[in-house]
């Protein structure tokens, strides 16, 4: 297990060296300057917003079941 760790570590930071020397997202710069960047935001703030919806909404379905199991018993 800690062979496997240290692997994991070493392998992150040479990812993280790697990325540091590569220029900045170029993706990035086009939908800033097109004002494109505000859409990508919306769209992932909606994902974001539906699941966390979805959580709350599964959430009360189960608790709703383990009340109706625990007046059976």
């Amino acid at each position: 297990m800690n062979k496997f760790i240290s692997t994991l570590i070493c392998f992150l930071v040479f990812n993280l060296s790697f990325a540091q020397s590569q220029s900045g997202p170029q993706m990035a710069d086009a939908f800033r300057e097109n004002g494109k960047i505000y859409v990508v935001i919306a769209v992932i703030a909606i994902i974001f917003v539906s699941i966390i919806a979805f959580l709350i909404y599964i959430e009360r379905k189960i608790k709703n079941i383990n009340d109706k199991v625990n007046k059976k018993s």
